[in-house]
């Protein structure tokens, strides 16, 4: 048996000092942001605390689904880099980016720089890229660019989806139980439009013909499931919240999952186990699900 970790949007903190020339454009705002709100929201002994748990679990590997950084300062990616070490070696940690490491084209180029060892597959191709671990493959996209004022969206363009789906058919004939790893989830409500995933349908018609097994996401903050078509099983795709989440804040508190992969192709089996806060601060098992 197989056991993957995921976490995600780990907006890890405290945020380094800004000069007054990053205080411009996009930066501007997201730092008033930061002070307003989202620095009592992402917690550093929050997040500790998290990685703590983690810890004690027994797992494989661990995927995390991006947005380490918060304003994409450079001294950010730098501390990043130290985080994802703390986390694991390379090979036993996979990262996707998210929207806010690269939140501006002045760093854009910064999150590979820094992270290259969590972010490339095992023969260095480019996004989507492909690591074998056991009897899994995870298959990293990147969702992540630089955007407008007030936008977050993602999107992944026609050339990497191509490649997605050569990938996954490679994959499935090598009877690999498929992750598909993304920052962005595939179905947005209407107040996040702004903020969704602009290739989504194009990435489900990707799923629908070349199958995957699994897709983890973050982005949005939140525990979620929902079901996509393949071409011969529904495919589960789950997100988390935060992992820096104050269990005091309004948002779901912070948390992770671990996923029990074994079986054969045609017929694996994929346990679902959510721990996070519950009352009282404590970290717990949430549930438990079969998917």
């Amino acid at each position: 048996m197989f056991v993957l970790a995921h976490l995600s949007d780990p907006h890890l903190a405290p945020l380094p000092p800004p000069s007054a020339a990053n205080l411009i454009g996009k930066r501007a705002l997201g730092y008033l942001n930061w002070r307003r709100k989202r620095q009592a929201f992402h917690r550093a002994d929050v997040l500790d605390a998290i990685v703590r748990d983690l810890k004690t679990q027994r797992y494989d590997h661990l995927a995390v689904t991006g947005d380490l950084v918060n304003i994409a300062l450079a001294a950010e990616f730098k501390s990043a880099r130290i985080w994802l070490e703390q986390l694991g070696a390379s090979d036993h940690v996979t990262l996707v980016p998210g929207n806010h490491d690269l939140y501006v084209r002045e760093t854009a180029e910064q999150a590979q720089r820094e992270w290259r060892a969590y972010m490339s597959g095992d023969e260095l191709e480019a996004f989507p890229f492909v690591r074998r671990r056991g009897n899994t493959a995870l298959i990293g996209l990147s969702s992540a660019l630089p955007t407008a004022p007030f936008m977050a969206t993602g999107a992944l363009g026609a050339g990497q989806l191509a490649r997605l789906g050569t990938a996954l058919a490679a994959l499935g004939r090598e009877g690999l139980f498929r992750v598909v790893l993304i920052h962005h989830p595939l179905q947005s409500k209407p107040s996040r439009y702004f903020k969704r995933l602009t290739d989504a349908a194009e990435l489900r018609e990707v799923l629908r013909k070349a199958g995957a097994e699994l897709l983890l996401h973050g982005h949005d903050h939140t525990r979620s499931l929902i079901w996509l078509e393949g071409p011969s099983a529904r495919i589960p795709a789950l997100g988390v919240p935060s992992a820096s989440a104050s269990p005091a804040g309004s948002d779901e508190p912070a948390g992770y999952s671990l996923f029990e992969i074994d079986g054969t192709p045609g017929a694996w089996r994929c346990t679902a186990i959510a721990r996070g806060f519950s009352a009282g601060e404590a970290i717990t098992e949430l549930s438990r699900q079969t998917l």
